[in-house]
């Protein structure tokens, strides 16, 4: 009996449609120009409308809404009007007999209105396309189109359904018509819209087919690739092969961006860790020409968070002028943006602060939990001294976290609650501590970790024996970290744990834990969490020469497989702690040959930084040092630095003169020459540094050894400008020479003395089978955390002195502050053995 109801209703529906087509009434509506025509149509003609009359004049109530600019849409007036709930009256009525599609489009039209999400004609549409789905998915038949399939989709996710069990039959469709996907536009619709639902198998089979998509097609519209990056957002992706593929497309319509597209696209970059400088500068050049146009709170606040980090002095100021002019009118969200992008643009601007704390007083209650844990954050990095302000915050955190039953909520709310100024912790907050722990992942309990110390440390835990309790929690914390990591069985998960875990307590208590567990799971380590191992090791600064060897090993075998850019932090990590493989040859070549046979995919400051991690290692691969080293190429460089962070654009830099410095030193055949005089000079001249009770220490004993001040100089700068902590002359026979007597001036104490042509001064003044000794004294720093072998910068130090003829004495900290030479007398017979090579 239910299969003829439908039969019948499948066949009155097509009766209908094709009886319609002929229909005046129908073309009178399709050809309305404006909404009134509509409901003038819809009110002489309410008895003789079909359900295909009332999904056509829909639809074409908000195809005349589309046309317009979102400022002068009229959605409220449409919604608003008699009419319209005429419509929706007889849609809900008419629904069952609608063709499937219509009901997608109907649903479609009343949600792109701003029609309530759980409006009852929104329920209705939903509930029988549902059913109709379900057939579709039962009987192997196509009811809807995939591109209806997609605007479906879209509108259940517009409706925050992300985890429907309707959004599961519409990824099983998807999963199972996805070879036969060929538009990009559905595909990445249907792409964030079942995000929240998928496994991670059909992930990447959904993003191999969107670079197959994006590959075959050659225009490709601007939402599209956004909507990919949302999704790689909403999986937590961070997938360079597609991202760059969605910048490429931004770029080619650059033109046609407005203010909404590029701080959308910022945004999405800033989540998913992805840097562009040529966007960057588009988006500069762009915005700076037309920043007067924005003089509303909404697209202001999208200005300044955009530009304002790579805004030059004069744009930055007149963007700081207009937020403290327009302070008042900022909503509880544009506040929150605009305090995020000042903590991010390292501002401090008391008035525009003051301004911002008055405002947020206003707002205080309207922010959920993670807001207020960001605004507490921003204001304390921000220095804000405004203590009423910290007090309300306090209490919306304390009431917040007493009905708390997730961890990663309590744990959030300890760690700002750690950061506010001075106030005495009561009991309430250390047991709420104490009863989470056993559900804490480790970057909870290294957060409740550093709040417990830093009180304790202060002396903020007021109530009696609470240093006792603060150190029994301590332990258990300590135990559920070490628990959880001996119940680790999958290394992907645990990496993605550790991606956030840092900072002292990580490291004195379960550093060593964690390796060996990386180390059960070795056999784990694949192509696709090679990058993350090698990322945590480069954070956490160890040697593990077993876990070094297998990342070695899987990078050979899947080179191909393996990201260029993805490289590059693998090689930094063998770089950074001058490690060699048992391979070492075959894998640096793979690695060197996979990256010069396709630069294009690294900005030029990425070649830089590439270039300098090959260099520490002992590579200096033709194709990339002449590139790097080219007119043009440092010329774009120096275009692409003005908008980079200050942080990025001063270490790229510093390794340009590094990698600079390496090739005129071992590469003399490349004849690069040696441009980086004034910006040495420059550095050393504006650097605070003076000269360490440490070093003074060693040049007075040295001074001793040698008999007397006039034979060893303190901080001394060597031609291409390494500095070394003390140096000293020994003749043929080691004996010292007076540098009064080789006319080389003394350095100040105070400081490093700074000389003309550091290249060149003095270098023939030696007396023959003379030689320069360099004493440098090796701290922490250059050691990696659980050897004593050298780390790569510092051995690089070694080899290039040695290239300008010095003898390196270098002295490791672990040897000169261990019990052997806790005397002077001992001290100064370790010096003596060091500086004339007595074994």
């Amino acid at each position: 009996m239910l299969c003829l109801r439908q039969v019948c209703l499948f066949t009155l529906r097509h009766y209908q449609a094709r009886t319609l087509s002929s229909d005046l009434l129908l073309s009178r509506l399709i050809s309305c120009t404006h909404e009134d025509e509509v409901f003038s149509l819809v009110e002489r003609n309410k008895t003789r409308l079909s359900e295909k009359h009332v999904g056509i004049a829909l639809n074409v109530l908000w195809q005349l809404q589309r046309k317009r600019s979102f400022l002068l849409r009229t959605s409220d007036y449409v919604r608003n009007h008699s009419q319209f709930l005429t419509l929706c009256i007889l849609a809900e009525n008419k629904v069952e007999h609608m063709e499937d599609e219509a009901i997608v489009d109907t649903l479609y039209s009343i949600l792109r209105l701003n029609v309530e999400d759980r409006d009852s004609l929104a329920e209705v549409l939903v509930t029988e396309a549902w059913k109709r789905l379900e057939r579709q998915v039962l009987h192997y038949y196509a009811l809807l189109s995939l591109p209806a399939l997609s605007k479906f989709a879209l509108c259940l996710y517009k409706q925050h359904r992300h985890f429907s069990p309707i959004i599961g039959k519409v990824a099983h469709i998807v999963d199972v018509k996805l070879d036969s996907i060929r538009d990009i536009r559905v595909l990445s619709v249907l792409m964030i819209s079942i995000s929240d639902v998928i496994s991670q198998s059909f992930r990447d089979r959904l993003l191999h087919k969107a670079e197959q998509l994006l590959e075959e097609k050659n225009e490709v519209h601007f939402n599209c690739a956004k909507r990919i990056l949302q999704f790689l957002q909403n999986v937590k992706l961070k997938y360079h092969p597609l991202v760059e593929k969605c910048n490429k497309i931004f770029l080619k319509s650059a033109s046609h961006l407005d203010i909404h597209s590029i701080s959308l696209v910022v945004g999405l970059y800033e989540q998913l860790g992805f840097d562009n400088a040529e966007f960057r500068f588009v988006a500069k050049q762009l915005l700076s020409e037309t920043i007067d146009d924005y003089y509303d709170p909404e697209t202001f606040t999208k200005l300044f968070f955009t530009l304002g980090p790579m805004a030059g002095p004069k744009v930055r100021e007149r963007l700081l002028l207009t937020a403290v002019h327009m302070a008042e009118e900022f909503s509880s969200h544009q506040a929150l943006v605009i305090l995020k992008t000042m903590q991010k643009m390292k501002c401090r601007n008391s008035h525009l602060l003051k301004r911002m704390a008055a405002i947020l007083q206003k707002h205080l209650d309207s922010y959920h939990l993670l807001q207020l844990v960001k605004l507490t954050q921003y204001l304390v990095m921000l220095r804000c001294h405004n203590l009423e302000l910290f007090a309300k915050l306090k209490g919306l955190l304390f009431g917040f976290l007493k009905s708390s039953v997730i961890p990663a909520d309590t744990a959030a709310i300890i760690r700002v609650l750690a950061m506010l100024p001075s106030f005495p912790v009561e009991e309430i907050i250390i047991n709420k501590a104490a009863a989470v722990l056993p559900q804490c992942r480790l970057h909870h309990l290294k957060c409740i970790a550093t709040a417990l110390v830093k009180w304790n440390h202060y002396d903020q835990l007021h109530w009696q024996n609470s240093s006792e309790l603060c150190v029994k929690i301590l332990q258990k914390l300590n135990d559920c970290g070490f628990q959880r990591l001996q119940k680790a069985n999958n290394l992907n998960l645990l990496l993605e744990e550790l991606t956030h875990v840092n900072g002292e307590w990580f490291e004195e208590v379960l550093s060593e834990e964690t390796m060996a567990t990386c180390q059960r799971l070795i056999d784990q380590i694949t192509r696709t969490n090679v990058l993350h191992l090698s990322l945590f090791l480069i954070k956490t600064n160890h040697r593990c020469p077993s876990l070094l060897d297998r990342i070695a090993s899987v990078t050979v075998e899947n080179i191909q497989q393996i990201h260029p850019f993805e490289i590059y932090y693998i090689l930094f990590l063998f770089s950074a702690l001058n490690y060699d493989p048992p391979a070492n040859e075959e894998f640096f070549e793979s690695c060197i040959q996979h990256l010069t046979s396709d630069l294009s995919c690294f900005e030029t400051h990425h070649l830089v930084l590439l270039g300098y991690v090959l260099a520490v290692a002992g590579y200096f691969p033709p194709v990339l040092i002449k590139r790097i080293f080219n007119v043009s190429f440092l010329s774009k460089l120096d275009t692409q630095l003005e908008v980079l962070p200050d942080t990025l654009k001063h270490r790229v830099r510093l390794r340009l003169m590094k990698l600079n410095r390496a090739v005129c030193l071992e590469c003399p055949e490349f004849h690069v020459p040696w441009f980086h005089e004034r910006y040495c000079q420059s550095v050393f001249h504006n650097s605070s540094s003076r000269i360490n009770p440490l070093r003074q220490h060693v040049h007075r004993m040295l001074t001793e050894i040698l008999g007397g001040s006039n034979y060893a100089r303190i901080s001394v700068l060597t031609p291409y400008y390494y500095e070394i902590d003390c140096e000293c002359i020994l003749d043929e026979n080691k004996k010292p020479l007076s540098y009064m007597a080789q006319n080389i001036p003394l350095d100040d104490v105070e400081g490093i003395y700074l000389r003309h042509n550091i290249k060149d001064e003095g270098r023939e003044a030696l007396p023959p089978g003379a030689q320069r000794i360099a004493l440098e004294f090796l701290d922490s720093k250059a050691f990696s955390k659980n050897s004593r072998h050298l780390k790569g910068e510092s051995a690089v130090k070694k080899r290039h002195l040695e290239m300008l003829g010095y003898r390196v004495v270098q002295i490791p900290h672990f040897e000169w502050n261990s019990m052997v030479l806790s005397t002077k007398g001992e001290q100064l017979e370790y010096l003596r053995k060091h500086l004339y090579g007595i074994q």
